[in-house]
This record gives structure tokens, sequence and C-alpha cells, in this order.
């Protein structure tokens, strides 16, 4: 089950009415309750006491700091620390999860600092958060302090006595906090000491001459030349007396061969000309905030320390999402534009920051976003289709083209930096009226309900959408890319839509959708986005071979990193698998990268590895390879860390593409709780998997998944095994190491659970002496998932990387993986009791 799938599926009583608080409306579901704690105040402390200050939290439950402080130590929790304010900002989505099913919506509010108002934004444009969160809100009483019984502090104590029996010496520290890796990547790293000559009256050269010489400057001497003869994205680097000679057209070519010149492992002996095939080459920020990124300014996630990683890996963009109604004032929409001011001057000072390390900024736009009924009270002729409770604002008007290219335009003449923009026209928003009218399918779009759109075609109302807003960006700049990302094109839209889009822009299609699948005995095909299934597809290669033709450019996009095969890991280390893919698309000719959605922006060496196939020339598959290796793992490691990269790529190709991806637990592994009674509530797209194993199977067998991935991490620990016999060089390698063993437990678990549920499902109506045989095999699993728990908690408390994504945040931190080992005790308690087994009918 793919994003488009899930969202096909979802029970239309259950959609998302958005507007106001809306959702408040929808039927109630029962939250799930947790026996491991001795009642919901004690779980309201463990599931916060890293997440938010105690006076917050007393604040909430009406307490004082030290009665809930009191709570903590009895459970065995180390002291609280404090949680800086820029880790409260990063942090909201976990917050939120983390007690969803624990307090009212009104006290989610209060524990985050919020106002109603904007709790709802962040449901609604947090990268589809309501969705990811289950939709319906469980039901919870309001939460108030009162002393614990003397039963209850017993059970709290029996909480501490566990703690200590799992961790010698019990619970000392909590690890690293979580966030401190972006102080890690904002850092920027010592230069190598050149002297960097560059022409006068260039700003970005000059900041990376800086850089690149802020070691002292005593080191060898770069002369950097512009001149108008070559191509733009390419450049010249020839070795002189006293050091090197780089020449380029711009200065961004000039800054890429700086950095072109640092990786070298060896001085260049000779002149070397180097051609740029792919560009653009723009990623997603490994931890910009996602919902409204220009009014945060650093927390945008574009800090110096980053930006230079970026740049190093080989990336000359970075994309960010922008919402056009608060870009721009309006003088058709008075109620547009709120705070355009501060975004503007934010937008600016990242596009100027960008530029120093020859990057630029794209603005992912979504447009033009659809209004609730109120909205069109006062503008009843732009009222188009209907979706849930909103409408879309009428491409096919007048007005709101004007609107959308005065805006877009705006955009550009205030930020004339901006690199450019990529746009949806297909997604879970409703944008235009034919957005949500069937585009996703093998048909022609529908507008029903639009008195203009319903006599029109899709492919005509997108492109003159598309033509609108190229219109407004080129009356400011003749040199910005635009992009139009084919998510959610038919293939008969796309086929009639391509060849009407304006000659000066481009077509983003991803790579490995539809590519097609045979595992398990089991045929599917890539929905979406996928590493194990390695690119391209005939869907991209259908599209891109129409843009071509029409002498557009040719975008691949793709995901170098991670998908949502396994996300909570900043990269997968299947480099082979990411090199064949880059050996198919130079082959088919693309002409440019996104190498990223919002998990995948981490500057790592899978991206600087693939960055090598958007130059000419380049050195061969192996010698990219064995120079990552190297460069990881010095010269004695290099072959037994191809050898680790090759077994993860073929185990990897194991995995069982055609599973519900989105609700799977693999990206919570052994944090996901086990469920002894059936909680009957369907899985949250990403955030909670709950039980729901049967929605987790997809095209499957369930016992073809749990078979699957079993093999998959049976064969993903001899990777792991290589990995630990090499002597670590350096901290790329350590966390490499982490995220090598991170894929391994969450493969595993990810069996378990699916092993675990079968069992509990089969126990009802089994015999005497088979229900007894289940009953011992669920206490070995439940005992292996409080082992794989602990192994994981000792990896994630020493990075705080590990469980990460930009779009969802932290899926668990060590404190979920110790109640992970409470939830495990609690359920081979209640089997080794005579527990019934599975006694609820599952309703998920």
């Amino acid at each position: 089950m793919e994003r488009r799938t899930f969202l096909k599926a979802v029970p239309p009583a259950l959609l998302w009415p958005w507007g106001g608080n809306a959702h408040a409306a929808l039927p109630p579901v029962r939250a799930v309750p947790e026996p491991h704690f001795p009642n919901r105040l004690y779980q309201f402390v463990w599931r916060n006491w890293d997440l938010v200050n105690l006076d917050r939290m007393a604040q909430v439950v009406k307490a004082q700091p030290s009665d809930l402080a009191q709570l903590g130590s009895e459970m065995g929790l180390p002291a609280k620390r404090p949680v800086s304010a820029d880790t409260q900002r990063r942090i909201y989505i976990t917050v939120i999860k983390q007690n969803w099913h624990v307090l009212p919506e009104a006290q989610i509010i209060q524990l985050l600092g919020w106002d109603a108002e904007r709790f709802e934004f962040t449901l609604k444009e947090d990268d589809f958060l309501e969705h990811k969160l289950g939709l319906a809100k469980p039901a919870c009483e309001e939460l108030r302090y009162t002393a614990p019984s003397a039963q209850e502090r017993t059970k709290a104590a029996a909480i501490h006595s566990s703690l200590s029996r799992a961790l010698p010496g019990g619970v000392k520290s909590l690890g690293q906090p979580r966030f401190a890796f972006v102080e890690q990547l904002s850092a920027l790293e010592a230069g190598p000491g050149w002297q960097v000559q560059v022409p006068q009256g260039r700003s970005a050269l000059a900041a990376a001459a800086r850089r690149f010489g802020q070691a002292g400057g005593r080191g060898k001497r770069i002369e950097v030349v512009l001149t108008e003869a070559g191509s733009a994205g390419s450049f010249t680097v020839e070795p002189t007396a006293e050091g090197a000679r780089i020449t380029a057209v711009t200065e961004r070519a000039a800054i890429r061969g700086l950095y072109a010149l640092r990786s070298q492992q060896q001085w260049p002996a000779g002149k070397t000309s180097t051609k740029e095939i792919w560009a653009p080459r723009f990623l997603y920020s490994y931890f910009a905030l996602y919902g409204d990124p220009l009014m945060e300014g650093d927390a945008a996630g574009l800090p110096d320390g980053y930006l230079d990683r970026a740049a190093d890996g080989g990336a000359d963009g970075v994309w960010i999402q922008g919402v056009l109604n608060t870009l721009a004032p309006a003088h058709r929409f008075p109620e547009f534009g709120k705070g355009w001011e501060t975004r503007i001057r934010n937008l600016n000072a990242l596009v100027e920051r960008a530029g120093r390390y020859g990057l630029n900024i794209y603005l992912y736009l979504n447009e033009p976003r659809a209004m609730p009924a109120e909205f069109f009270a006062k503008h009843p002729g732009l009222k188009g289709t209907q979706d849930k409770n909103v409408f879309a604002m009428c491409t096919s008007t007048q007005e709101v083209r004007d609107w959308l290219r005065e805006s877009i335009g705006h955009v550009f003449q205030k930020a004339p930096g901006l690199g450019g923009i990529l746009t949806i026209t297909m997604s879970e928003n409703h944008t235009n009226c034919f957005s949500h009218g069937g585009a996703w399918g093998d048909r022609d779009p529908k507008a029903t309900g639009c008195p203009r759109c319903s006599q029109r075609t899709g492919a005509d109302t997108i492109a003159e959408f598309i033509q609108t807003l190229r219109d407004g960006v080129r009356e400011h700049s003749r040199t910005a890319e635009i992009m139009s990302y084919d998510w959610g094109w038919g293939t008969p839209m796309a086929k009639s839509l391509i060849p009407k889009l304006p000659k000066d822009t481009s077509v983003i299609s991803i790579s490995e959708w539809s590519q097609p699948v045979f595992r398990g005995g089991v045929k599917t095909e890539v929905g979406e986005y996928s590493m194990s299934v390695v690119g391209p597809g005939p869907r991209a290669s259908r599209n891109w071979k129409l843009a071509k033709e029409r002498g557009l450019g040719a975008i691949a996009k793709t995901q170098f990193n991670n998908t949502w095969e396994i996300s909570a890991v900043p990269y997968i280390p299947v480099l082979p698998l990411v090199l064949d893919h880059c050996e198919n698309l130079a082959q088919e000719g693309i002409t440019g990268v996104m190498a990223s959605w919002t998990c995948g922006g981490y500057p790592s060496s899978n991206l600087r590895a693939s960055s090598a196939y958007a130059f000419e020339p380049r050195p061969s598959r192996d010698q990219i390879l064995m120079h990552e290796a190297t460069r990881l793992y010095g010269v004695e490691g290099a072959k037994e860390a191809v050898s680790a990269w090759t077994v993860f790529s073929e185990a990897f190709q194991s995995f069982p593409y055609g599973v519900a991806i989105y609700v799977l637990p693999v990206q919570h592994g052994p944090a996901n709780p086990l469920r002894l009674q059936p909680t009957g509530l369907a899985p949250g797209m990403i955030l909670f998997p709950y039980d729901a194993y049967k929605s987790w199977k997809g095209a499957y067998p369930a016992e073809t998944v749990r078979d699957l991935m079993a093999k998959l991490a049976k064969h993903w620990g001899d990777g792991v095994a290589i990995l630990e016999k090499i002597r670590l060089a350096g901290k790329e390698a350590a966390l490499e190491l982490a995220i090598a063993r991170t894929c391994h437990t969450h493969f595993e678990s990810t069996a378990n659970q699916l092993e675990f549920y079968l069992l509990r499902d089969e126990a009802p109506g089994a015999a005497a002496e088979r229900e007894k045989q289940i009953r011992a095999r669920l206490i070995a699993i439940a005992e292996r998932e409080r082992v794989l728990a602990l192994q994981q908690y000792a990896v994630v408390r020493e990075e705080s990387l590990i469980g990460y994504e930009a779009s969802n945040h932290y899926y668990y931190t060590p404190i979920d993986l110790l109640e992970k080992v409470l939830n495990c005790e609690q359920v081979m308690a209640e089997l080794r009791g005579g527990a019934p087994i599975g006694s609820t009918k599952e309703k998920a």
C-alpha cells in the first residue's frame, strides 16, 4: 500500500474534514491502555520525561514539578534534564504522538504551549500529520494529578526493579540528548587552509575563499578564474607551481570546483575538465521543520554546516515547502499574505547563505490551496470542486490565474536569487479542480462539481496552471528552474499533459515507480519510492521520453539515502544498489536529480557517491565504491566495507515490496508494543502501526511477509558481522555501524511482530495442546523483543540521528525502548499466568 493507495483506502467517514476543529466531531476511538504503568499519570510522566520540561508538565496536570519528579524517581528514571527551547520547537510531532492516547486535545495543546489555531494548522499542513495520527483522536479524560495509592507506588517500584535488572545499575542517563545532531551538522568543519584568490566583487566566491582558507591560509595557493567560455555548470582544474587554478563560467561552478578539489585523495597531476550533465541536483534538508519553515528562521534546517556538507556531497540545491497565500499580499484577497514580509526576509537570508556554498533554494508549491466555504461567500464565482469541506480555487477563472501569476511574480521580485520552484498538481492536498478527480488512476481525471472545469480536460487545465506559474516567474527571472512533479499523473493524463507544458520547464518523475517486483512468489510493482528495487521503471522512462521530445528537462526523483522501507536511519548502507540505479539513469539520459523527499536529506556517502554520475568524465562503479569505502574506513578496512555493503544490498532485495509500506512497523521496529489482546484500531499512516498486521501485509500473505522479513534480517546480520570486525576509523564509520545494527533490529522485530499476531489470532480456536505451544512461542517472541529493545536502546542512546525523520520527528526515543521492555515483561507475565490470548475479535 503506497501513499495514494492509503488515501483511497481510508473509509469516507474517517476522512478528515479540514477547517476549524471539525476533527473533534469524528467518532471517538478508545485509547489503548498500557497495563505496564501503575496508572495514566505515571504513563504521562514517563512518556514526556525527555520531551517536555517539568514546569510545563506540572501546569498541564495541575501539579507541582516536585510531585512529577517524585513519580519519575519512583519508576527509576534518571534525573530530569532540561529540554532546550530549540528542541521544544523541533520535537512537537513526537510530543503529539506520545500523548495522543494519554491526554485530551486541549491538554496536548497546553503541553506544547500553543493555541488551537496553530495546532489545527499543524495537523493540516505539516505533511499530512492528521492521517499519520490516525484521523480520529482517541477519547481521553482530562488528566489531573492525584497522589498515588500504596498499590500504585508498589507497581512503580516494580518498574524500578525491572529497569535495574535490565540495565546494570539502572537507568543512569538516557544518553545523548535528542537533536544533538543539529549542533553537529550545523558546525562548519575546518577548511583545508588554502590561500584562495578570487575575482573582486563576487560575494559568494569571497565567502568560499574564506571558508576554504579558514585553517590559516598558509597552504596551497588556489586561483579562481571566471570566464565566458564554456557551459554554466562545468569547470576546469589544472595544477600550478603553487597549487591549482580553477576556471569556470559561474560562481556556483567555481565553488563546485573547490569542493571537487578538496575531495580528491591525491592532488591532480594534470589538467582536468569536468562537464556537468545532471543539473539541478537537489534534496530536502535532513532536519528542516516542514510546516511553515520560512517563519522559523534557522529552524528551516539550513545552517552553514549542513549546507557545506550538502555541497561537499555533490548537491547544488535544497528545497523547502512554501504556501503561496502566505508569501505574497493580494489586493483581490486581503485575507492572504499575513506575515509575508517575515517569510520573504527569511527566504532571502537562506538564498544568500546557500549561495556561499554554490547551492540554490527551491520552493515546493502545492497550489492553489483549497479554501473553506466561508471564503467563497465573498468570492462565489471562484468556487471549484469540493473535497470534504473545502473547495478548489478554480484555476479556470482569470481572477485565480491572475492571483497565481502575480503572487509567484511577487516572490521572485522580492527574492531574485531564488533558484526555482517545483509543484505537485495531484497531491493529498486538494488544489486545482482535478486534483482529487481520479488522476491517481490510469484514467483521465474529472472535475465533477465545477461548472467550468467539468467542460475541460485535466491536461488542458493543469497545463494552463503551470503556464501561469511559469509566466509569473519569468517576469522576474530568466534562469529559475520551473519543475512539474508528475506525482499523481496517471498514464492518460501524462501522455496528454506533458506535450502541452512550457518548453523552458522540466518534468520530475519518480524513477522506480511501476518497476515490476517478484518476491516470495508474489508479483507487485513499485507504487512510489524504493531502494530495494532498482529503477528506473517504465512509468518514469515513458514520461521522460515525452518530456525530452517536447524539449523539456527530464529530472529523476530518487531516494539515494532511504525510503519508507526504513526511514528511521539517516541512510541505508546499500551503496551497490544506489550505484546500479545511477548506472541505469546515466543510460536513460536524464538531465537532473531530485535526490530526496522529506526523508533522505542526510549528507551521506550514498549521496556523495551518486553525485559522481552528475559529471563527465566519471570514475567506474568499482572506483566509486572503493573511494567511498577508503574515505570512511581507511585503506585497511575498505575492502571489507565494500563486502558488507554488497551483503546489505543482496539482503535488502528480500524486502517484501508490496506490503503496506506506510503502516508496516518497520519504522518503529522493537519500539512498537506487543498487544496480547487486539486493539481493534486501524493503523495511522507511519506513526501508529498498532497491531493491525492484516493491514500491514499489503499484497502478500502475512506468513510470506514474516518469512521474507526474517530472511532479510538473517542475511543483513551477516553484513553487520563484517562491519563489526573493521577497526572504526572515525565518526562516520561509527555512525554507519549504528545504522546497520538499527536496520537489523528493525527487520527482525517486524518479522517477530508478524509471527506474534499470526499466533495470537490462531490461539482462540486452537486445541489445548496447540494453545500450549502457541503460548510458549509467544513468550519466546516477547523475550526476544525485550532483548532487541535493549540492544536498540544501547544504539540509540549514543546516537541522536537514529529514529529520526524530518517530517515525522522521532519515531521513538531511548525511553520508548525501555517502555517496550516493560511491555514485554507485562505480556510474558500475563501469558505465564494463563491470561486469554486474542479473545477480542480483531477489527483492524
